[in-house]
């Protein structure tokens, strides 16, 4: 249906569809997130597959191994699925156990609603332990207008001058190793 899609990781269904992957432009995780009250501290996520979970519909999730199926999962676990990080969180702050007690978000889009929402970083207790650590490419249908290879040519110029470095920061996002430093002024 594309021939391009961006932020993906070649192991999540991709591995016998026609595409190839540039390397990896991101490095993200996702972690447990869990209303921060009295007594609760890292044990509290020890068992995590029998707390009431909350996750995003299609996503895959290292707790699940990786699989989306969203029938065998509430078959498996305590899970209620939504579309958004967002609504995910504000479950959580709702602090309706029988509904959700963690929810499972992307480091980057957690730090990224603390930036916007200094109010909650006290209402949240966030795992230490990440459910899953990946690596984010850019996924190109085989045969398509555009290949990975020529993806990185053209995205080379930004990682060379440090402008994809910037757009980085500037987001609370992660390099993968191997990005070429910017170079020097």
């Amino acid at each position: 249906m594309y021939d391009v899609i961006f932020f993906e990781n070649p192991s999540w269904g991709w591995e016998n569809l026609p595409v190839n992957a540039t390397r990896p432009i991101l490095m993200d995780e996702d972690v447990y997130v869990a209303l921060n009250k009295p007594g609760r501290d890292q044990s509290f996520f020890d068992n995590v597959t029998e707390r009431q979970l909350v996750a995003i519909s299609g996503y895959h999730y290292g707790f699940a191994g990786l699989s989306t199926d969203n029938a065998e999962l509430e078959k498996r676990f305590n899970i209620e699925f939504s579309h958004s990080h967002s609504r995910n969180l504000d479950l959580i702050k709702a602090d309706r156990p029988s509904l959700a007690e963690v929810a499972v978000v992307s480091r980057s889009y957690l730090q990224s609603h603390l930036n916007d929402n200094p109010e909650d970083s006290d209402r949240f207790l966030v795992s230490d332990t990440p459910d899953q650590t990946y690596l984010l490419h850019i996924m190109a249908r085989d045969n398509g207008p555009i290949d990975a290879a020529t993806l990185e040519q053209l995205l080379s110029p930004l990682f060379k001058d440090g402008r994809y470095q910037q757009f980085v920061d500037k987001r609370d996002l992660q390099l993968p190793p191997g990005i070429p430093e910017p170079a020097a002024p």
